[in-house]
């Protein structure tokens, strides 16, 4: 589409202008960087701040998400749903930070860490923050969460995985949108209790959430 803009990958927000591309050639670069096979290249059409398509590509697995606004998303050209898990106990949850995620954010981080470690299956750090909220909307993985602005990382992979299925917000539980401070991707199941470990309180006994 010529003409449109090309918005900077390295900023805190996405281009105030009506239309722009955002586009990161190495989502994970420090993993890039490194020889490390965990990172990705994005490219999202972003309207009035709203992602409406995307198409996420992983170099060394061979794989692309893709997914355009009210018309699903997509694994290499076959559909994708997020995971039926319901046993926060027994879920595969992921996080990252934001490249300058500031004092705040990082202090919530390493407290979201403490609370959210002992209710679950597993956490991880599995590379690239785009690829691991697609994930999430293929169940490969049942969450993911990050604190910190990180707009260009996120709103790409938020819209694979909203049309996936999964449920996407702010950690308060409001829809995410860009320039929010905190994101949650989780499995539908799984949002509700996640949400409450984020926000310091304990997840439900049974630990199956709706």
């Amino acid at each position: 589409m010529p003409g449109i803009p090309w918005a900077d990958e390295f900023g805190t927000g996405l281009s105030a202008g009506t239309t722009s591309w955002v586009v990161d050639i190495a989502d994970g670069a420090v993993q890039y960087l490194r020889g490390l096979p965990y990172w990705c290249v994005s490219i999202t059409l972003v309207r009035h701040r709203e992602p409406v398509a995307t198409v996420l590509h992983h170099p060394v697995r061979g794989e692309t998400y893709r997914a355009e606004r009210g018309r699903g998303a997509t694994l290499d050209g076959r559909p994708v749903t997020p995971s039926a898990q319901t046993d926060l106990a027994a879920a595969l949850v992921t996080t990252s930070q934001p490249p300058f995620p500031g004092a705040e954010a990082a202090a919530l981080a390493g407290r979201s860490l403490g609370d959210v470690l002992p209710a679950v299956g597993a956490v991880r750090n599995l590379g690239p923050t785009s690829w691991q909220v697609a994930e999430v909307a293929s169940g490969r993985i049942d969450a993911f969460w990050e604190f910190g602005h990180d707009d260009a990382n996120l709103a790409g992979a938020a819209l694979v995985a909203s049309e996936a299925g999964a449920t996407v917000t702010d950690t308060g539980g409001a829809g995410w949108r860009p320039g929010a401070p905190s994101f949650l991707a989780a499995a539908p199941a799984l949002h509700a209790g996640l949400r409450r470990l984020l926000a310091g309180q304990p997840a439900s006994a049974s630990s199956h959430v709706g």
